[in-house]
């Protein structure tokens, strides 16, 4: 397989992998959120949940992430040292790296909420799904601008999205509460 190949099955397991952990938390937070409704309803929705999560997590979000790993490491080993050798690659890793413990993190969630142990808040869930958008953010902006990037600029855009999104959801939050006093 060429080089242009490996790199496009790459970037489409990494958007399908990344699609599926925002959906997932996205499903956690709902879930949670059920454990506040009437016994029936929270069985019902519950268990629904269950299954949509275990279903994403395993045809989807981990299939996806394993394609990811493969096609990155094939990319590596086509152009060894044009990547090895990379900063930018060097700290992409990293912050791949640290996706991979926040899949793992999701898993155990998973399979804490299928034990039907709900320690997680949907606040808190609601925060944790936004540490992935900031590797996504981080990730993209690393392999897009690897020759030219401004590190100091970089690094602030970084934090200012990551401060940008905690406000987004405060207001959400400060909005649900309103909302939910109203009723």
């Amino acid at each position: 397989m060429d080089f242009a190949t490996v790199k496009a099955l790459h970037i489409i397991f990494v958007v399908s992998w990344f699609a599926g952990l925002f959906y997932v938390v996205r499903l956690f937070i709902y879930h949670v959120e059920a454990q506040e409704k009437e016994e029936v309803e929270k069985k019902i929705l519950s268990n629904q949940f269950q299954i949509m999560e275990r279903r994403l997590w395993w045809i989807i979000t981990t299939p996806a992430m394993i394609l990811t790993i493969i096609f990155g490491a094939w990319m590596i080993i086509l152009i060894p040292d044009y990547y090895l050798n990379a900063t930018w690659m060097q700290i992409k890793l990293l912050f791949v790296l640290f996706l991979l413990i926040y899949h793992f993190i999701c898993q155990k969630i998973l399979v804490s909420f299928s034990r039907g142990k709900f320690s997680w808040t949907s606040t808190k869930l609601r925060l944790w799904n936004e540490v992935a958008t900031l590797f996504l953010v981080i990730i993209v902006f690393i392999v897009s601008l690897k020759h030219s990037m401004n590190w100091i600029k970089g690094t602030i855009s970084f934090f200012a999205v990551a401060l940008g999104l905690m406000i987004v959801i405060k207001m959400y939050k400060r909005f649900k509460d309103k909302k939910h006093k109203r009723n």
